[in-house]
Order: structure tokens, then sequence, then C-alpha cells
């Protein structure tokens, strides 16, 4: 499917650029036709302005040189008056080089006259001279004044031609004036009259280049395309290369002047003018488009503008608006979509004000069904672990009372040296162990609200506890870092030395079998109160367990010491001071404890139980 904007570039293509398209293509045509007929009438009239100064040049100047040899008396001259005579002869032109007389009565009568001053000199004997031309022919047929061309030769000196003029009676004993023309007068003529990319030649009817704008020292035969031009008599003429135009000389010298241009050069001015009627039509063309592209994006622009506040509208984004200007349809258009957006985004509003204050009840009234909940699950969590409690208590307590007095009794009438004295020192452990894990069984099932929280300094309580750690910690490194200054928090003394005891004797545990063993406590006082950290060099806790160890009865030890409640207590007496208690390990790097504790008066008053979330927060340690 067509968009509008490439439909309406379409249409301004069709109504104005094709009609433009056929008009200048047919402008087009009728120019270089015109063009080509009249580069074909220069070429002709270049050809025939070659052929006409050949004429003058050669016709004219031996036609002179006849006319003045009849008027001496040749049978009859001595030898050096037809020295005389020829050098006469040969001032009257230019293009004589050498001049001498045949006479069949005197053979080697008349020399050879030559070395003309300021002509080209050509090295060729008498005989040789008499030899190229048909003086035979000429005495036998001809008239007196008649004049005999030979053909075209090469000479140190440039291309010249043999010429013969009879001026005796006929007969085979008739005189002859033989000469020697150079072609290099004609040469400079075609170099300075032939234009940069035109070639001018004079050929004779063997096909022999006599005379060329290109200053050829040798004669040269014309290639076989412009031969067979020269055979045809045409005037004009096209080869596979180039462009001939054929005029002949005038007089009856049977030469032909040829004009050649390469057809790229010939053809190179209509081209010309076909690139720039092309980029013309181009240029409009290309004005059209690109007015046309503006056009129509300007008006696309204006429509997906419309189009896509619809599309907001329906997705439900409504505020949105159109940004048109002018006093078109399509603004009077936007305005419309702007009013009824505004519209619906008012009333939307309204119907968001009510569904917030009805979710914010449904809210307040889910939080307190869930801590209802949460705190029936932790009475009927403690209640069944006092039962536990109660009955262990019942159960195991008084036996144990009686195991361990009898114990203590026997060990009192025992000796050290008694080998039971050692079984009795067993049972007595083992009886001091059961008590204490009742103990805490007990502890555990109490109910909340025996935290009393006051203002109290934190470093205090952890330098009386750590001072009773170094006792219990032999062959540990124990490291305590806190400002010299007091850091006041809410909490409970007596609860958080029991915290902190615990999380000491937990790192103890864990680097009981790790070389290197370190026990690091720092106190940092925040904006908001104080963080505790505990840090050891332990075998670190594995992540499947991180989400587990806060959980009651759950133990990670390799030797089990007690029934998994220490860091479960600790969790609810950090919970019970409104803290939060977090963990960060991984195996082998050790164990990190951070406490975070409130400020003084920052904590609320509990009113009664609060409720406990079994479990704590841990993570592994990233760095």
């Amino acid at each position: 499917m067509l968009r509008l904007s490439q439909k309406l570039l379409l249409f301004v293509l069709a109504a104005a650029v094709i009609p433009l398209a056929f008009a200048g293509f047919w402008l087009l045509r009728e120019a270089e036709r015109e063009l080509a007929s009249r580069l074909e009438r220069e070429q002709r009239a270049l050809a025939a302005a070659a052929a006409e100064a050949t004429g003058t040049q050669l016709a004219v100047s031996l036609e002179a040189l006849a006319q003045s040899a009849l008027l001496i008396d040749w049978p009859n001259v001595t030898a050096d008056e037809a020295a005389g005579g020829l050098r006469l002869l040969s001032s009257q032109s230019s293009v004589v080089v050498a001049a001498t007389l045949v006479d069949p009565a005197r053979p080697d009568f008349a020399p050879l006259v030559d070395e003309l001053d300021g002509r080209p000199q050509i090295d060729v004997t008498r005989d040789e001279l008499a030899k190229l031309l048909p003086l035979v022919t000429l005495s036998t047929f001809g008239e007196p004044g008649q004049m005999a061309l030979g053909s075209a030769q090469d000479s140190g000196g440039g291309p010249w031609m043999p010429a013969a003029i009879q001026v005796g009676p006929r007969g085979a004993t008739s005189p002859m004036v033989v000469l020697a023309l150079t072609l290099t007068v004609l040469d400079r003529w075609l170099v300075e009259h032939a234009p940069s990319v035109t070639t001018l030649e004079i050929v004779d009817a063997d096909g022999r280049v006599v005379a060329s704008s290109q200053w050829h020292q040798k004669v040269s035969t014309l290639d076989p395309e412009r031969m067979a031009a020269v055979r045809a008599g045409l005037d004009l003429a096209t080869s596979s290369t180039e462009q001939l135009s054929l005029a002949r000389v005038p007089g009856k010298l049977g030469l032909t002047a040829v004009t050649s241009i390469p057809l790229e050069a010939a053809r190179r001015p209509i081209r010309s003018l076909r690139q720039s009627v092309l980029g013309g039509m181009g240029g409009t063309v290309l004005l059209l488009v690109i007015v046309s592209i503006f056009f129509t994006r300007w008006l696309a622009s204006r429509l997906e503008q419309l189009g896509a506040l619809a599309d907001a509208f329906a997705r439900g984004d409504l505020s949105k608006r159109a940004e048109l200007t002018g006093g078109d349809e399509l603004t009077a258009l936007g305005k419309t979509f702007n009013a009824m957006g505004a519209e619906l985004e008012l009333s939307r509003a309204r119907l968001q004000q009510w569904n917030d204050e009805l979710k914010r009840k449904v809210d307040e009234a889910t939080a307190d069904l869930r801590a209802a909940q949460a705190y029936l699950l932790e009475a009927q969590k403690l209640a069944a672990i006092g039962q536990l409690g109660a009955g262990v208590a019942h159960e195991i307590n008084n036996p144990l009372v009686g195991i361990l007095g009898n114990a203590q009794l026997l060990l009192m009438d025992t000796k050290e040296t008694d080998d039971n004295f050692s079984l009795l020192k067993q049972i007595e452990d083992s009886a001091h162990r059961c008590r204490e894990i009742t103990l805490q069984l007990l502890r555990f099932s109490q109910k909340r609200g025996e935290v009393a929280l006051a203002p109290m300094d934190l470093a205090a309580v952890v330098k009386k506890t750590m001072a009773l750690e170094k006792e219990r910690s032999p062959g540990v490194t124990l490291e305590v870092v806190m400002p010299t200054s007091p850091v006041m928090i809410d909490g409970d003394s007596e609860q958080l030395e029991q915290v902190i005891a615990q999380l000491c004797t937990n790192a103890r545990t864990a680097m009981t079998t790790t070389l290197s063993k370190r026990l690091t406590v720092t106190v940092q006082p925040t904006t908001d109160g104080a963080t505790l950290i505990i840090a050891d060099t332990g075998k670190g806790i594995a992540p499947e367990n991180l989400t587990r160890i806060f959980e009651p009865f759950f133990t990670t030890k390799d030797v089990w010491t007690n029934i998994g409640l220490g860091l479960a207590v600790a969790y609810r007496v950090v919970q019970e001071h409104q803290g939060r208690l977090e963990v960060q390990s991984e195996p082998g790097r050790g164990a990190r404890f951070s406490l975070f504790l409130k400020a003084v008066g920052s904590t609320r008053k509990q009113a009664g139980a609060a409720v406990i979330d079994v479990g704590g927060q841990g993570k592994g340690i990233t760095g």
C-alpha cells in the first residue's frame, strides 16, 4: 500500500515531470540534428578550402612555370643558356627545389639545378628525376606547355613531387623541363589551418599522402578505410572511428583533399549539448522532486501527528497533544483532537482518584489481615515450641537434676586417678549440655515484649562483650574497630550482648578448621543509627543455605553442638529492636554479619507482641 506522501509525489511526477521530459527530449533531438548538420557543413568547407589551397599552391604555380618555360627556345639553347633558364624558372616559384632539361637529341646537355637558396635539399640525380616521370608518353602525345606529375617521394628535406613540362614540338625528341616540387609548403598551410582535432591530408590517385597537417617527413599510404572513401568519390563518409570529408583539388593534378576527425571529437559538441540539456532537465526534475518531497513530508508530518495522537488516545495516553499551526483544515482538526484529549484526561483523572482511594483502603485492610495472620501463625508456632519446651522441662529436667546431682556426688567421692573419674565427668558434661538445650527451648518459646528499648551506647556494649570474648577465643586474632565517641542507639544492652556473643560463638566454630583465624568487629555510626559488623575468616556458607540460616533448628556446623536456635534467637532480638540482621558469605571466604540498629528516639513503641519473621536475609560475597 502506497502512503499518501508517495501518492502525492507520483502525482507531481506524472503531472509535471513527464510532459517536461517529452518536450526536453524533442528539443534535444532537433538541436542534435541541427548541430550535426552544422558540423558536417564545416568539415566539407574545410576540405574544400584545403583542396583550393593545394590547387593554388601547385596548379597555379605549374601553370605559370609552363607559360614562362614556353618563352625560351629550349631546342636551340646552349648549355649555359639552359642552366640560366632553369634558374630563372626556379626563381619564379618557391615550390621548385630542383630543375633540369631532358633533351633526347642532346643527352646530358643540361645540368641538374638544385641547391637553391632557402629551399629544402633533395637527394636525387638528374637521371633518377627523369625516370620518375612518363616523359616518352608526354613527348609522343603531348603538346607544348602540357604538364605531367609523378608520385610523391621522400627525402631528407621532406616529401616532394616530380613534374615535367613539354617545351618542344610533339615528337619522340621533344625536350622536357623536369622539376622537383617540394610539398612542405602544403604541409605548412595544412598545419596552420587544421583545427586541433582534425587531420588534413592531400593524397594522390594511388592513395599516397603527399601533404599532411601532421608534419610528416615520409610519404605514407592512406589507411584502407580512408582509401575506400577516396575511391568511392564520397564527399562525406563515416568509418568505425572517424568522420571523413573529401574534395577534389582543382586542375588535372589527380589530388584529393581529405579531412578526418575522430568520431569522439566530432560528437563531443553533440554530447556536450546532450549533457547540458539533460542536466537542465535533470535539475528541473530534481527541483520539482525536492519541492514535492518537502511538501509531502510537511503534509505527511501533520497527518502523522494526528495519527500518533489518535494512537496515543487508543493506548490510554491522554496527555499527548497535536502541535499544529496555521489556518488550514488539519489545524482545526488537531484543535478538536486536543480538546477531546483534555476532556478525556480530566475524566480519567477523576476515575483514577477514586480508584486510588479505593486501593488505599483495600491495602490497609489487607495489611491488617496479613498482620493478624502472621501473628496467629507466630502464636501457633510459639505455642507448639512452648508445649515442646514444657514437655522437655517436665520430662527431662527432673531426671537431669537427679543425674547431675548423683554424678557430682560421685565425683566428690572419686579420685581423679580413678578409672571411673573420666566417665563420671562425661556424665556431668552431658547433663549440663542437656540442661542448656532445655533452657534455649524455653527461651525461644517465651513471648515477645520483654525487650526494654532505652538510649544506650553501642560502643560500650561491644567493648564489654569483646572483653569476655578474648578469654573464650584462644588462637583467634580479635580486631575491634569503633569510634572514640559514644554511638547512641535505642536498645536493650543485655539482649544485644547475647546477640554479639552468639555471633562470635558461630564465628569461632566456623574458623575451627581454617588456617587463618581472624575475627573483626566494627562499629560504624550512620545517619539513622549505627551498624555493627562481625566478620570472620571461617569456612563460609554455601549459597543454597544463605536463605535458611535464621530458621529455627537449622544448622551448618560440622559438629553438632546445639539444636540450631542461636541465629534464630539473635534474629528475633534484632527484630525486636526494629533493626535488620543481614549476612554476606561465600564458601572458603568467611562470613560477614551486619546488624543495622536505629538511632535514639527513632524506634516505635510496640503495641502488644510484635510479629516475628522466621529466617533472615543473606547474600553472597561479591568482592
